[in-house]
């Protein structure tokens, strides 16, 4: 980043005022009547309703629409661990994202936590305060660890987006690649050059959607992931292959998917032209993919790239999946998301990519016409459909696999979110 650019993004979070999120009100508060009843005697009220019945906080409190963005700030973007206080800004962002996106308010919390379970002490003993816990930037493996207990022990859906975020909206890019490819998911040949809490997430998700654990080979720094190494957790173990295979160059030569999520440069032009026809390439390391577009371009004319950069065609971006499933989650009172819920989400945004783009995408991307294809597999942010689309399909989903403790609403956007793309 040059030092304009710094010094840009530095003062877009200081100036005017510090920070990117601020409270507002949502009752009046110009008289003493109003006092009275948004403090005492009047909140009392409301008070001895929760008590009675807990379900009443979201009735008489902002629960229901309140996430907590939580972060131990021990893997910050690609920064890696530079403590919790420094993880603030990306923390605030995500509560930017969340308002912007699905009309979900938010709050920051950065733990400086000791070890994994005193993390999930310190958040178990807060949830209640909210209708959903997003978990950001913590590095694996302590992240599995944590997400799982929280969800255990919390009765909100508990959400670690690098993982799922990641997974969910990789799957539906993939699915859409690999049939403009003329290739099936269940006959694909994968490999994923990463191993951490992004890369698991990712095959557990694409085996879920058909994927066959077989066909993917895994690698991590020591390369490739095989039943013969005594040196695997148990995350990484899920997908150790009898292989004799034991590098790059070694499990590339004709596979049909790679999937970056691992560090700049580190597939090359060889290692390319070595996997199958119609190869499809998710690089998505940031922001030095693991090839560069361009690279890949001009060595293979037939490729399907996606990147997690914002500059070239194919974005897999976060914020096509975790405002919405967040959005579809609390408006029927998950408990938790579950497996059913992330492919729902995956299917929606797969098939919105499908349909004929509208003209504010278009208009926001300043660009004549997009369609369907290469350049073209995956949604983009500005699309105001996906609060519809992604969010009713995981409401639906969480009904259908009984974790909603609400109806399925009747309608998209609920008035509460009505025009979030409008603001």
């Amino acid at each position: 980043m040059t030092d304009a650019k710094k010094q840009a993004a530095l003062d877009y979070h200081s100036q005017p005022i510090p920070g990117k999120l601020s409270v507002e009100l949502t009752k009046p508060t110009t008289s003493a009547k109003h006092l009275a009843l948004a403090y005492s005697p009047g909140v009392a009220e409301p008070c001895r309703e929760i008590a009675k019945d807990p379900e009443n906080a979201y009735l008489y409190t902002g629960k229901g629409n309140l996430v907590a963005v939580v972060s131990d700030g021990s893997a910050i973007l690609g920064l890696g661990n530079l403590g919790p206080l420094a993880s603030k800004p990306v923390m605030e962002g995500k509560g930017v994202l969340f308002k912007k996106f699905a009309g979900i308010n938010s709050v920051d919390i950065e733990v400086n936590a000791e070890s994994p379970q005193a993390f999930i002490d310190t958040v178990a003993r807060i949830a209640d305060t909210w209708g959903g816990i997003n978990l950001e930037d913590i590095k694996a493996p302590e992240c599995f660890e944590i997400e799982q207990a929280l969800i255990e022990q919390c009765s909100i859906p508990v959400f670690h987006d690098d993982q799922h975020g990641t997974a969910i909206v990789t799957a539906a890019g993939m699915l859409n690649a690999l049939d403009i490819a003329g290739k099936q998911l269940d006959q694909a040949r994968i490999v994923c050059l990463g191993a951490g809490a992004a890369a698991i997430a990712c095959m557990k998700l694409l085996v879920a959607c058909g994927a066959k654990a077989e066909n993917i080979y895994l690698l991590d720094r020591k390369g490739v992931i095989h039943s013969g190494r005594g040196d695997l957790n148990q995350y990484k173990a899920m997908f150790a292959t009898e292989t004799e295979h034991r590098t790059l160059d070694d499990v590339i030569e004709g596979a049909d998917v790679f999937v970056g999520l691992s560090g700049p440069n580190l597939l090359s032009a060889d290692q390319l032209r070595k996997m199958a026809d119609s190869p499809v390439v998710f690089a998505c390391s940031n922001p030095d993919p693991e090839i560069h577009p361009d690279v890949a371009n001009e060595t293979r004319s037939d490729v399907i790239m996606a990147t997690g950069r914002s500059d070239f065609p194919n974005q897999v971006n976060n914020v096509l999946g975790f405002p919405f499933i967040f959005r579809g989650a609390l408006d029927v009172r998950a408990t938790r998301i579950n497996e059913e819920m992330k492919v729902a989400a995956v299917h929606a945004l797969k098939d919105l990519a499908r349909e004929p783009v509208t003209q504010e995408v278009l208009d926001a991307y300043e660009v004549e016409s997009l369609e369907f294809g290469r350049g073209y597999i995956i949604p983009t942010p500005m699309d105001s459909r996906l609060l519809d689309r992604v969010s009713s399909a995981v409401a639906q989903a969480a009904v259908d696999t009984g974790v909603a403790r609400k109806p399925y609403p009747s309608h998209y956007p609920l008035s509460s979110v009505e025009g979030v793309y409008g603001d």
